[in-house]
């Protein structure tokens, strides 16, 4: 009798060991699908969160200028070189020298004109747009009123 009992086990035991071809199979087709439903929303939240980091560091860059101008009673102008190597903002006072210089992306574009914070605390009125080589993301605008004051909001074309 235990002899019989022990081949019934071992049979059972060979026959239930380890996943089938199919089931392997099918198991990597249900992954392929929910992993290309998944795919584009994610490219869409990285592309936003490159713009939510370059209107950041728009918006150190802008407050900083503020700053200096008032603490070195100068002008301190906020431009925006895009050249080939290096995309930055920077921040240059009346001679021209370069104040601080801050580095982004180089799938966000900004668009818009130069900003000049001016000594006596106020600023020329200005709307820049920030954009993402990626279309499906959301755009942003940072404003800077005539008396510097630095915003930002959701909005804007590129």
């Amino acid at each position: 009798m235990k002899v019989s009992e022990n081949n019934v086990a071992k049979k059972l035991r060979m026959a239930s060991s380890g996943f089938t071809l199919i089931e392997l199979m099918v198991t990597i087709a249900v992954l392929a699908i929910i992993v290309s439903i998944a795919a584009p929303n994610i490219s869409a939240q990285l592309a936003n969160q490159r713009v939510k980091s370059t209107t950041a560091i728009l918006e150190n860059a802008l407050k900083e200028a503020r700053a200096e101008s008032l603490i070195r009673r100068q002008d301190i102008k906020v431009g925006i070189d895009d050249n080939e190597h290096m995309i930055k903002i920077e921040l240059k006072d009346t001679s021209s020298t370069i104040v601080a210089s801050y580095s982004y992306n180089t799938k966000s574009t900004i668009t818009g004109n130069d900003v000049e914070f001016q000594s006596y605390k106020i600023a020329n009125e200005e709307t820049i747009t920030i954009c993402d080589s990626n279309l499906a993301a959301a755009t942003r605008q940072v404003m800077v009123s005539a008396i510097g004051q630095v915003t930002s909001q959701l909005g804007g074309t590129c």
